[in-house]
């Protein structure tokens, strides 16, 4: 008999993704969906935070591609917006560990309603 496979959920796919590509020192995965206009329980918008010595040599933009790549599926078929965030292991030192906050939503928040 078939045993039903729990579903895993977008956030845990992105993290396991990220996880296996890049073996960051410091991940952090944020579901930001219920801050949009969006049902109870989805997993739209996102935001990542990526600490990762891979990034040394990579511009700003090399990394953001190279998250991009990794997450191509999900942002193909589930994900409506990614805010990343990607730093050295100085940078995120340099930084405190503190991470930007995202932009408000432009497509009808719900702040808004």
């Amino acid at each position: 008999p078939k045993r039903s496979k729990s579903k895993v959920s977008v956030q845990q796919t992105i993290e396991q993704k990220i996880q296996n590509a890049l073996s960051p020192s410091h991940l952090d995965i944020i579901n930001e969906s219920h801050m949009h206009n969006v049902p109870e329980g989805a997993e739209s918008h996102f935001k990542v935070v990526v600490v990762a010595p891979v990034f040394e040599s990579l511009s700003l933009v090399q990394r953001h591609q190279k998250i991009n790549f990794i997450l191509a599926k999900e942002l193909n078929e589930d994900i409506h917006a990614l805010s990343i965030e990607t730093h050295t292991d100085q940078e995120w030192k340099i930084r405190e560990g503190k991470v930007l906050n995202s932009p408000k939503c432009r497509g009808g928040s719900k702040a808004e309603t």
